[in-house]
């Protein structure tokens, strides 16, 4: 089964750059990011009829979520659990069932949490950067639940987070971002630590390798990227990991997003 995730900044925008890529990557599952549209708005049809089933989560203009899968999609859940006014639309779960047994799948859209601000030696209450942290031990906690109950299952999508200066061109311009402020990454170890396996770094070692490039400054054409798009799998299911790549080539189209799909092949 391969599974993708994506962050494609606009579905409006970026439909035509994704129908292409889906056509010719084919995953079985695509966890999506920053569709910026309200559910009723999402263009199902465009999936649908390639033999995608399609759940969103969605909101105007900002954030989203969505799950394309060309297997049944069971026990969906919209929203990260932990606190009922967050009404930010980052977090979508599935259940999706192969041929050899099922995974849960956690399509994430992690908060950037710029600017950062601190009062008094924390992150200032009520403030991007402490909403990001506060949503990461949301996610710790989510974690914690899901691993309890000993089913395989994944954690995917847009972390904004830098795990290590090796996943930056220029780690120096990103010291004091919230991408990679040590708290932002110390939270995502802390998750990572619980027992979960960073796909991609099972398959490729050392720098250069990224999944996000900003559009100003010419940063593709320099390669300036960071690599921020991350599946992290459980324990049951890193034992039916088989593949993780990224799918650079993609931001060199026309009109690409700024993120790149990254994947993983699982033996399901």
């Amino acid at each position: 089964m391969k599974i993708a995730t994506f962050n494609i900044n606009g579905i409006k925008a970026r439909y035509p750059a994704l129908c292409d890529w889906l056509d010719e990557a084919a995953p079985d599952v695509a966890l999506l990011q920053e569709i910026k549209s309200v559910d009723e708005n999402f263009p199902r049809e465009l999936f649908e009829e390639r033999g995608y089933n399609v759940e969103t989560h969605g909101q105007k203009s900002f954030n989203g979520v969505a799950i394309l899968s060309k297997l049944p999609l069971e026990d969906v859940q919209r929203g990260l659990p932990g606190d009922d006014t967050d009404e930010q639309a980052r977090y979508i779960e599935a259940t999706v069932v192969g041929d050899k047994g099922a995974v849960r799948l956690c399509g994430l859209y992690l908060p950037n949490g710029n600017p950062v601000e601190f009062e008094n030696g924390a992150p200032a209450p009520g403030g991007k950067y402490a909403y990001k942290l506060s949503w990461m031990d949301r996610l710790e906690t989510r974690a914690r639940a899901l691993l309890a109950t000993e089913e395989p299952f994944l954690m995917a999508g847009d972390y904004n987070i830098i795990p290590q200066d090796e996943d930056a061109a220029r780690p120096e311009v990103w010291q004091d971002d919230a991408l990679a402020r040590p708290e932002s990454r110390a939270a995502y170890r802390r998750i990572v630590n619980l027992g979960l396996t960073e796909a991609f770094r099972t398959r490729v070692s050392g720098g250069g390798h990224y999944s996000f490039w900003d559009y100003q400054a010419g940063a593709w054409n320099r390669n300036d990227g960071i690599r921020i798009d991350h599946f992290l799998l459980s324990p049951g299911c890193a034992d039916l990991l088989l593949d993780c790549q990224i799918d650079k080539d993609i931001r060199a189209r026309e009109k690409p997003s700024d993120h790149v799909p990254v994947w993983i092949e699982l033996d399901i």
